[in-house]
């Protein structure tokens, strides 16, 4: 079979570069490195094409991108991140799917599995992921989200049918405590969560610590992403009353100048634009939050890190 064409390779790409994105996206947490996996993907394509140009190249493109993403989670996960870790916001809208990379099967069905789409790219479910081994988080996704078979995770991953069954029974394990209190995005989530950043915005803005305390959870945790470009705690703070405290004294530092709701990986979040530009302090960040089943805040997430910002630039 003689190698693929420029034009039949550009035809591919613009035919598969969605389906890919978003799962390299689910792999990674990160928008960037799942565009860079897609091109890393496409750059296969171009110098060792598949041997069957004439047959459907979703399998052989999915077998190279998901190995590549496992490789990248291990030399992530050798590096050693400054702070708290978040996935990377995009925009997304409750009754979309992953912008623009909704998986679509061959014979035009969806994809969605025992974890719908919506809810894969959940915050929650993410960072759930995150304690997953790189082959591990491969099999779930492969399985339980883009519904393959035994048989095709493992020509996917390069593993036997036992070892596949084996990883996939330890990833169910590992995904427990989330199954337990799983809340997958629903209108009623997303209008509570709308409601609770407003309160939430509200009672900083008028230095009400006492509405504060009533929103938050008293397990409350505070995360803040800045990867070590810009200042912002090395580790989550804990409880009510010192989460309060934080949110409050990061509110009187700086003046906002422009607050904007967006949704992104599903829910309400807050764009927060500030006033001022200080040395090693990030001017720009997203604001978002998990509630409890009373409707607490549980955890509160800011993404500063700048690099995990382009996708709502």
């Amino acid at each position: 079979m003689n190698p693929a064409s420029h034009d039949q390779l550009r035809s591919v790409f613009r035919a598969q570069e969605r389906f890919l994105w978003g799962l390299c996206y689910r792999m990674t947490g990160s928008a960037a490195d799942a565009e860079d996996l897609v091109q890393d993907t496409f750059v296969r394509a171009m110098e060792s094409p598949p041997a069957r140009t004439d047959e459907p190249w979703r399998p052989w493109l999915v077998r190279v991108a998901i190995n590549l993403g496992r490789d990248h989670l291990r030399r992530r996960r050798r590096r050693r991140y400054t702070g708290p870790w978040l996935p990377a916001p995009v925009p997304l809208e409750a009754e979309e799917s992953p912008p623009s990379h909704e998986p679509i099967l061959d014979g035009g069905g969806t994809t969605e599995g025992r974890y719908d789409l919506m809810e894969s790219v959940s915050y929650a479910f993410l960072l759930a992921l995150e304690a997953l081994t790189p082959a591990q988080r491969a099999v779930i996704l492969l399985r339980d989200v883009f519904d393959y078979s035994v048989r095709e995770t493992g020509v996917a991953l390069g593993m036997t049918e036992p070892n596949v069954k084996t990883t996939h029974y330890r990833a169910r394990r590992a995904m427990r405590d989330y199954d337990r209190r799983r809340c997958p995005p629903t209108r009623e989530l997303r209008a509570r969560h709308r409601d609770a950043l407003e309160r939430l915005v509200s009672s900083l803005a008028a230095g009400d610590a006492a509405g504060l305390e009533v929103l938050l959870a008293e397990d409350v945790t505070a995360y803040s992403d800045g990867g070590g470009v810009y200042h912002a705690a090395l580790r989550p703070i804990l409880g009510r009353d010192r989460v309060a405290r934080f949110l409050l004294a990061l509110a009187r530092r700086r003046a906002v100048r422009e607050i904007r709701s967006l949704s992104v990986n599903g829910l309400p979040a807050l764009r927060v634009e500030l006033d001022d530009d200080r040395p090693h302090e990030a001017r720009r960040f997203v604001l978002r939050c998990e509630l409890d089943p009373s409707g607490r805040v549980r955890e509160v997430h800011s993404v500063l890190n700048p690099g995990k910002l382009s996708a709502v630039a």
